[in-house]
């Protein structure tokens, strides 16, 4: 092999690296704007004379324009509209169901699942599309999204080695291997991959994955990202606590067949034991703000919101069983669906010197009235030390009366719109739900999938037939698809491309590969093997995995034929092991979750430093096994 000489061109690329990985240590600045001024760099030095092939000028930004960008903003613009027709909502209610609400349980679930679909898609993508139902989850749990979000990164990640269409490098690899065949004499040719050839080893790596991080994963996973205080939003009880005073917990009760309660009001209840009695479930219908008319009809549930010292005695007195979690009605009392809103009772209301009673407030506005504040004081049903309880349904409205409601979000976005009241909160999420939409979004999803699956369309192109069919079909606005792009993730991974350009470029991917073939020379050929997966981990970290992947098979191949190895392993080594992306995020997955979650650099560090090992221990490991 003949030698490579450093080079000016490779000097400054290597200290362009070591730049880039000190700024994402360092976190001077947010990792996306690194990227850019790296980006801005490596096109401003390639002007100067003798660094010309740093970059060509013209191509400095073709990143954006890139199949993995495009392909993400596809995927995000897809996932948004499956998430606006309620299908992700109820994906994660059945999660919820089997999974709970503790994190051993839930991770392996959505990990687990994650793992499988990647298998069959980009792994991207299945992130992408199982973000928004890991984000109701967490705020269904109280689940920081943090712990919750690597996993299921790092399990889309290790989803894509189980098949050969996955993941890029491994859908590269037969194509790699009929070329490098050209040069090898007849005996060693190698025979491509079918598409399950990779499953042993997907399948450890993902099993792996999971157990490190249900038996690890208090250690390992931060226990809050930056993100998490404002993502979880804040409790109902803690805010009725903090801003009216008012000790109060949403809890579900169960009432038995044949209970004595069996024909009274809910006004009845509400009057009688200071509680609120908030949601309803009978015979599978569910009613959230149900009219105070409402008679108790058994076997139910009720959702009531009151002090849960007063609320267990009502339960031992009355036979009733206080469920330890919300179950039926968890997913209607998400701070992402509901929660405390305030309204104000305007000059000239109709409302004035009418009650809630009067004005049917439940049945007419669909949200049940907490409190009302006037003045310095606040009334509310439930007794206080500082006031008795009141009956908030007898008590006429005057103007500037401040109304405490719970509400679904929803119907304080239609309340906007009666000149009776103004809404104060203006800090919660007008989601407007569309399930008249789930047959066209669907359509298209399974559209875009079988373009991936069975077509020759370009990755980027098939999703991008989904996401404009979305759109078209007015699952999503323009607007909504603009504003379902997270765009830092768009920038840090397109930013990073000019990067990996100028390694291969300029030789300096060569000069590494060829130093490290030098010092595994005279290794015994499993050891050949290892150092193989321990370069494309490198190479992975610095460059697009697809690059490295292009890279290394070549040199992989040399290697194994010069030592007596198998070069179609080896060949395979290359190609998972580029997936072994734990560390930084430069990978298009990491990145994808690093904003949502709040992640920093140090995050992936420590938990992507122990699966890295575990990754290239079980690949090898099974891999010298089965092969």
């Amino acid at each position: 092999m003949e030698a490579i000489t450093l080079t000016t061109e490779m000097i400054v690329v290597l200290a362009l690296l070591a730049f880039t990985i000190f700024l994402f240590v360092s976190e001077i600045v947010r990792v996306d704007l690194a990227a850019v001024l790296v980006m801005v760099l490596v096109g401003v030095l390639s002007y100067l004379p003798g660094l010309e092939t740093l970059a060509d000028p013209v191509e400095l930004f073709t990143g954006f324009s890139s199949n993995a960008v495009i392909s993400i903003i596809a995927v995000m613009i897809i996932g948004s509209g499956l998430d606006k027709t309620g299908l992700m909502g109820k994906l994660a209610v059945a999660i919820l169901r089997y999974g709970g609400t503790t994190q051993t349980r839930i991770i392996p679930i959505i990990s687990g699942t994650v793992g499988v679909i990647s298998s069959f898609m980009q792994n991207v993508g299945a992130a992408a599309l199982f973000l928004p139902v890991v984000s109701r989850i967490s705020a269904r749990t109280g689940l920081p999204l943090a712990r919750l979000l690597m996993p299921m990164g790092f399990c889309a990640i290790l989803g894509g080695t189980i098949t050969m269409v996955g993941s890029s490098p491994l859908i590269l690899l037969n194509d790699l291997i009929r070329s490098s065949n050209a040069d090898l004499p007849e005996s060693l040719r190698m025979e491509t991959f079918t598409l399950f050839s990779p499953l042993p080893i997907g399948a450890a790596l993902v099993i792996t994955g999971i157990l490190y991080f249900v038996l690890l994963g208090r250690w390992v996973l931060p226990s809050k990202g930056q993100r998490d205080e404002a993502a979880s939003g804040q409790s109902m009880s803690e805010y009725l606590k903090r801003t009216y005073g008012l000790k109060t917990d949403l809890v579900e009760i169960v009432v038995p067949k044949g209970n004595i309660l069996v024909g009274q009001t809910l006004e009845d209840i509400m009057d009688a034991h200071h509680l609120y009695i908030v949601g309803t479930y009978y015979a599978g219908q569910k009613v959230i703000a149900p009219r105070i008319t409402t008679e108790i009809l058994t076997p139910c549930r009720l959702a009531a919101l009151g002090r849960r010292k007063v609320i267990r005695e009502i339960c031992d007195t009355f036979g009733l069983e206080l469920r330890p979690a919300l179950e039926h009605f968890a997913e209607d009392f998400a701070p992402t669906k509901a929660g405390v809103a305030e309204i104000v009772v305007i000059p000239g209301s109709s409302a004035i010197g009418k009650t809630a009673k009067d004005l049917r407030f439940r049945q007419t506005y669909g949200m049940s009235l907490l409190a009302i504040h006037r003045g310095e004081e606040t009334m509310s049903n439930v007794e206080t030390p500082e006031h008795p309880a009141t009956r908030l349904g007898l008590v006429p409205f005057k103007a500037g009366d401040t109304l405490v409601v719970q509400t679904p979000w929803e119907m304080l976005s239609l309340l906007k719109r009666n000149r009776d009241f103004v809404v104060v909160t203006s800090d919660f999420p007008e989601e407007e739900l569309r399930p008249h939409k789930v047959g066209w979004a669907l359509g298209f999803f399974l559209v875009a999938l079988g373009l991936i699956l069975f077509s020759d369309l370009q990755l980027s192109l098939a999703l991008m037939v989904g996401a404009v069919g979305m759109i078209l079909s007015r699952v999503l606005s323009m607007d909504e698809a603009y504003n379902a792009v997270d765009w830092k993730t768009v920038f840090l991974l397109a930013s990073l491309i000019p990067l990996g350009v100028a390694v291969q470029r300029t030789g300096t991917a060569d000069l590494i590969a060829q130093q490290v073939i030098l010092m595994l020379d005279g290794w015994p050929i499993w050891a050949l093997q290892a150092g193989v997966a321990v370069l494309a981990t490198a190479f992975t970290l610095i460059m697009s995995n697809v690059g490295a992947t292009v890279l290394l098979v070549p040199i992989a191949v040399s290697i194994a034929a010069a030592a007596g190895g198998n070069p179609a392993i080896f060949a395979l080594t290359v190609a998972i092991s580029t997936s072994n992306s734990f560390l930084i995020p430069t990978h298009q997955v990491n990145a994808l979750i690093m904003g949502p979650a709040g992640y920093r650099v140090k995050d992936f560090i420590r938990s992507g430093g122990i699966m890295t090992v575990l990754f290239l221990i079980v690949s090898q490991l099974v891999m010298n096994v089965m092969y």
